[in-house]
């Protein structure tokens, strides 16, 4: 009897296909080729979200330097500049080693001194002895470069700090204990205790010249001020083109912390 034996070479015409498995090799291939490529990702160096890298340290270090000095010589140059007492001539007011800021933006917009406030003004001449140095041209140097961009007191610029008794235009005089402006006797609550207005020294009357400034110390028997430059130029009276500024504030020491508005009133 004749058998019929199964078609192994051949399917059915309808039935689909399976697709050959993979050889467990490939498979391993696949495996190494992914893990290999997440490695590359994980050690490439990361991007910011704008896809630029970081910059590195070297870099940013100097750029970050860079902006603090303009940005501190914008402040100095149109803000307020910091300068140290180096004398009793302004005391109680003002004492030896304060640090007073100088507001710099109040010429800017106008402001003209006017009797009462106290100003930092550059020597007009002859009121101030030459500056002496450490003679070390390495600390001078740095010195003078940390005080052009207002990190420190200019150390060797001439400069003062006085109060305003008369403006151009005024007449001030001083006789006996009395100081007068324009005839009308000035009152001076600031004055150094124990000192008077004139502190012994008379004078007057005195017309002060358009665009200058008479100027005193409130410790009035330590401070050489227009009284004592009168054979000088402008007679004593330092001109406004010579003002930095009206002092608004004692920024240092802590102790000694003081506001006196923003022109100095």
């Amino acid at each position: 009897m004749a058998v019929n034996l199964p078609d192994t070479h051949g399917g059915d015409a309808g039935a689909g296909t399976a697709a050959p498995a993979a050889p467990a090799g490939g498979r391993a291939e696949a495996r190494r080729a992914r893990r290999s490529a997440e490695g590359r990702r994980s050690r490439s160096p990361k991007k910011g979200r704008s896809g630029r890298r970081p910059r590195p340290w070297w870099i940013e270090i100097p750029a970050m330097a860079a902006v603090g000095l303009v940005v501190a010589l914008l402040i100095k140059t149109c803000l307020f500049q910091v300068f140290t007492i180096p004398s009793g001539s302004m005391e109680n007011t003002l004492r030896i080693g304060d640090r007073v800021g100088v507001n710099k933006l109040a010429p800017l917009t106008g402001w003209k001194p006017e009797p009462g406030q106290p100003v930092v003004f550059k020597d007009p001449g002859g009121w101030l002895p030459p500056q002496a140095t450490d003679g070390n041209p390495l600390t001078d140097a740095l010195g003078s470069a940390l005080s052009f961009v207002g990190l420190v007191p200019p150390k060797d610029d001439n400069y003062l700090v006085k109060r305003v008794i008369a403006t151009g235009g005024q007449t001030v005089q001083c006789s006996g204990t009395t100081l007068t402006v324009d005839g009308a006797k000035v009152d001076e609550p600031y004055l150094h205790p124990g000192d008077d207005s004139c502190a012994g020294l008379d004078f007057g009357p005195v017309t002060v010249p358009q665009g200058h400034v008479w100027v005193e110390g409130d410790h009035r028997s330590d401070s050489a001020d227009s009284r004592y430059h009168q054979r000088g130029p402008g007679g004593g009276a330092v001109p406004v083109d010579n003002v930095v500024g009206p002092v608004s504030a004692v920024v240092w020491p802590l102790g000694h912390l003081d506001w006196f508005g923003w022109v100095g009133r």
